[in-house]
């Protein structure tokens, strides 16, 4: 079973890693196996009650876990998507993956269980508003200002401590990936005229991959 590549973290007393993942070797690699491994799931989408309240915790990491990573690898290639949380695929559990370009153009691939931001200090806070859009609201686009620089904590799939950090479109991608687990679509955050402006963008437009319609 591939892993994902990380240094060893070092933790501090509360058990928490200190040092980041190595996210950015072997790349086309790591995804390959576990897209290859897993099965493409259709993508719940707004108006799913799973994407509308908080996930449970991940205590159990074991097959069934990695086996579910391996299956949002593969329905976030089929979706074309560069991130995905669990309850996208109908799963009550925070665990994301992600396949995501960062400002550089460098390229980072990973999972997290549990993940939970880290507190910005104010002169971190530096905010960028370009056009933010999701998997689970397909077709619509709108600006969101959030912070440029983002630092997430949590366990990989075998419960071991890790943090990841990331810059400009990843950090957007890892704070997006972690609202979806706290029960937040990206479109929550906006204003009432730009969520009413998203809605209709999704409603006028077609999904490129499976979905599940909603009842």
């Amino acid at each position: 079973m591939a892993q994902q590549d990380t240094q060893q973290p070092v933790n501090d007393e509360s058990g928490e890693a200190r040092e980041f993942i190595v996210d950015t070797e072997d790349c086309e690699e790591r995804e390959r196996a576990h897209r290859e491994r897993g099965t493409s799931r259709p993508i719940t989408v707004v108006g799913n009650p799973v994407l509308h309240k908080e996930c449970k915790n991940v205590t159990e990491f074991d097959d069934e876990l990695a086996k579910l990573i391996d299956d949002m690898f593969a329905s976030q290639r089929t979706a074309e998507g560069v991130g995905l949380a669990a309850n996208q695929i109908g799963v009550d559990l925070k665990v994301f993956v992600y396949d995501c370009m960062d400002d550089e153009g460098v390229r980072h691939v990973g999972h997290v269980c549990n993940p939970v931001l880290d507190e910005l200090p104010a002169e971190r806070r530096l905010l960028d508003d370009s056009n933010e859009g999701c998997l689970s609201v397909p077709t619509a686009y709108a600006a969101l200002a959030r912070p440029d620089y983002a630092v997430v904590r949590g366990q990989d799939m075998h419960g071991n401590p890790i943090a990841v950090e990331g810059t400009g479109y990843f950090a957007r991608c890892l704070q997006h990936e972690t609202d979806h687990l706290y029960g937040y679509l990206y479109i929550d955050r906006l204003s009432k005229r730009d969520r009413k402006d998203a809605l209709k963008q999704m409603a006028e437009g077609t999904p490129r991959y499976p979905v599940v319609a909603n009842d």
